[in-house]
Parts: C-alpha cells; sequence; structure tokens
C-alpha cells in the first residue's frame, strides 16, 4: 500500500507542476532572416476609431496653421491631449479636416492618406514643392487579458511592436499562464480572426501575428494546472499533497475511535 502511495505521489507531482520547458521564451535554434515571412512587413491599413496625427508644415505659415490643431508637433504629447487634437476615423471610415473637409481614409495606409493630403492642399497652396505632410498613427493601441501581471488596454508610441514587447510591457506573463498557446485577436476589414502563437518556440518570429497590429487583442489562457489548484512548483504540490494526507489520515483515526 505504501509502494502504491508513493507511486501515485510521484506521478502526481510530475504531472501538476509546471514544467521548466513552459516557461522559456523562443527556445530552438534561431531562424534565417530570408526565411521570415514577408507579412511583418505589410503596412497597416488604418480601421474606425484609429487616430491619425496629421503635421502640415510649409513656408506659408499663415494658412498652414489653419489645417494645423493646436497640440500638432507638442513635445509633452500624450495620451490624453491625443485623444483630443489628432483626427479620429469616425463609423464611416472618414476624418475632416479645416478646409479640406471630409477625407476617407478606412483601409489605407498612412503613406496613401499623406499622398490624399497632399494632392488636396496643391488646391489651396500655391508652392505645393514646400508642402511638407506627416501622417502618423497616435500609437499603437491593444489590450492583454488573462495570464498577465498588468492586463489591460496599452498604448506604444512606436511603429512597430513585437508581441514580446506587449507581453513584457504588461508585466510578463505569470508562471500558470499558457506561453504555448497566446490567443491574438484581431479586427480588419473583412472580419473579425483568431490567432494562436508558442512564445516557446523561436520559429515565433514567423507567426503572421508576431509584430502585432492596432486594436489586437492578446489573451494568455492559463494552463491546467490552475484549474487542478495543486501548485504551480514541485515543493507547492507536495504541500498540497501532504495536507491532503494528513486531513484523510486524521480523519480516518477519528472514525476509527469513535
Amino acid at each position: 500500500m505504501k509502494k502504491y502511495f508513493l507511486l501515485f505521489l510521484l506521478f502526481f507531482i510530475l504531472f501538476s507542476c509546471v514544467s521548466g520547458k513552459d516557461l522559456i521564451y523562443l527556445q530552438g535554434n534561431p531562424i534565417q532572416k530570408k526565411e521570415l515571412k514577408r507579412i511583418n512587413d505589410i503596412p497597416y491599413k488604418l480601421q474606425v476609431d484609429d487616430l491619425l496625427n496629421i503635421d502640415i508644415i510649409s513656408n506659408e505659415e499663415k494658412l498652414v496653421a489653419i489645417f494645423n490643431k493646436q497640440n500638432s508637433g507638442n513635445q509633452n504629447y500624450s495620451i490624453e491631449n491625443g485623444y483630443l487634437s489628432d483626427y479620429s476615423i469616425d463609423i464611416y471610415g472618414n476624418i475632416r479636416m479645416p478646409i479640406l473637409g471630409t477625407i476617407n481614409v478606412l483601409g489605407y495606409t498612412t503613406t496613401e492618406v499623406r499622398k490624399k493630403i497632399e494632392k488636396k492642399l496643391k488646391k489651396f497652396i500655391k508652392n505645393s514643392e514646400d508642402i511638407f505632410v506627416s501622417v502618423k498613427l497616435s500609437g499603437i493601441r491593444y489590450t492583454v487579458i488573462g495570464e498577465v501581471s498588468e492586463p489591460g488596454l496599452k498604448v506604444v508610441f512606436q511603429n512597430k511592436v513585437s508581441i514580446i514587447d506587449a507581453i513584457a510591457n504588461s508585466g510578463d506573463i505569470s508562471i500558470v499562464g499558457n506561453r504555448k498557446k497566446v490567443e491574438v485577436i484581431r479586427n480588419s476589414i473583412s472580419g473579425t480572426e483568431k490567432f494562436l502563437i508558442d512564445l516557446t518556440d523561436i520559429n515565433a518570429f514567423n507567426s503572421d501575428v508576431f509584430y502585432i497590429k492596432s486594436n489586437d487583442i492578446i489573451n494568455v489562457i492559463p494552463l491546467k494546472q490552475k484549474s487542478w489548484g495543486t501548485g504551480t512548483t514541485g515543493l507547492q504540490t507536495l504541500s498540497t499533497v501532504i495536507s491532503i494526507f494528513t486531513l484523510l489520515t486524521s480523519t480516518f483515526i477519528l472514525a476509527r475511535n469513535l
């Protein structure tokens, strides 16, 4: 009986604690650059509710001042003043600019929007060669939920953000988070898509979702060990088993003495 109990205890500890391999990111041999998918280099196409920071510069300062909002080019730019000063894409995929009026930008890249604005400006500014237009996405917005230290909505002011950066910005995945099956939920013009990425594998670099896009939702689902409630390390699991065994032994002794 004692041998069976020790064997059961050994298997229980082995299967209920989190393996060290499940906690290490990007395992395996490095990938050659030529093997990486070109999809990671595809420019982002604008969606509803995106914010655009548009700055127009010309020698005719008084004229371009009409087009530029108050906080454009402000070095103290923040999420709050960006929300108030930047151009929000409405439900019809449009932005409205002074003088230029309504411009449809849904499904376009920032480069394509810049060219659209430059074309419209030529009607109002004589020396069109002096016009400099800058169109940028006002940060990459994404949401992280599930087994991370700091879930919630995040904004990163960069042109490119990897899923590793996004998770690190959320305080990393907890010990009971499944690094092998991280979900990325992405909205696009064609609809909503769900992807899975294995962050323990070096081939994650080759994934369609290694570089996140604005409005992505990253969901870190828990490992089975969390629902079992047995502990995440061998020591924690052993402590749980000992507690259960002590409780059962005490109950058995009390029952015999009744």
